[in-house]
C-alpha cells in the first residue's frame, strides 16, 4: 500500500541513499543531488511540509522536494529533486508524490511550480514550457525542459527570470 507523508529527520539517511540510487543511471546528473537536498533543508527556502516521502509497506520508495524560489516579485516553488528507488519506478510512486506535492502547495497558497525536467514526464501533470508563462529560460537550458505549472487559477502572471535558492548554485 502506497502512502505519502512529510519526511522526518530520522528519514534523512534513507533518503540520501535513495537519491543516490535513483540518480545513479540518470542522463543529466552531477552526483550531488543528495548534497543539494541536505543543503536545502538548512536554507531559508526550505518548506518542511513540501519535503515528502512515499512509503510502500513501510519502505521509503520515493522522495520529492519543493523549495521557495522567485520569478520577478512573485514567490514560486522549485520542484527538485524527485527521486524514486529503481525497484519502484514506473509504478506510480513519482506521480503520487508530484500530485500530493501540488495539493499541499495549493493549500499553502503557492501559485506556480517550476521544474527542470523531462518534458514528456512532467507534461502529464500539466507542466508546459515556462517561457509560455512569462519565465525567462536560463542560458544553456533547453526551453522544452524548463517547465512550469499554474496551481491557482487566479494567480498573477509571471514576468522575469527564475531565481533559485542559493543552494542550487544557479
Amino acid at each position: 500500500m502506497l502512502s505519502i507523508r512529510k519526511e522526518q529527520s530520522n528519514d534523512y539517511q534513507i533518503i540520501d541513499e535513495l537519491i543516490k540510487e535513483a540518480f545513479a543511471t540518470a542522463e543529466y546528473i552531477d552526483g550531488n543531488e543528495q548534497n543539494l537536498v541536505a543543503a536545502l533543508r538548512k536554507g531559508s527556502s526550505f518548506i518542511p511540509e513540501l519535503s515528502l516521502v512515499a512509503e510502500i509497506d513501510g519502505t521509503i520508495a520515493g522522495h520529492i522536494l519543493f523549495t521557495k524560489a522567485k520569478v520577478g516579485v512573485n514567490e514560486v516553488l522549485a520542484l527538485a529533486p524527485l527521486s524514486v528507488k529503481p525497484d519502484y519506478q514506473n509504478q506510480g510512486v513519482g506521480t503520487a508524490l508530484v500530485n500530493k506535492g501540488h495539493e499541499i502547495a495549493r493549500k499553502l497558497g503557492y501559485s506556480y511550480v517550476i521544474v527542470l525536467g523531462h518534458e514528456t514526464y512532467y507534461s502529464r501533470f500539466g507542466y508546459q514550457p515556462a517561457e509560455q508563462m512569462g519565465v525567462l529560460v536560463p542560458d544553456g537550458i533547453p526551453s522544452k525542459n524548463f517547465m512550469a505549472i499554474k496551481l491557482q487559477r487566479n494567480a498573477e502572471s509571471l514576468h522575469g527570470t527564475m531565481l533559485y535558492a542559493e543552494e542550487f548554485g544557479m
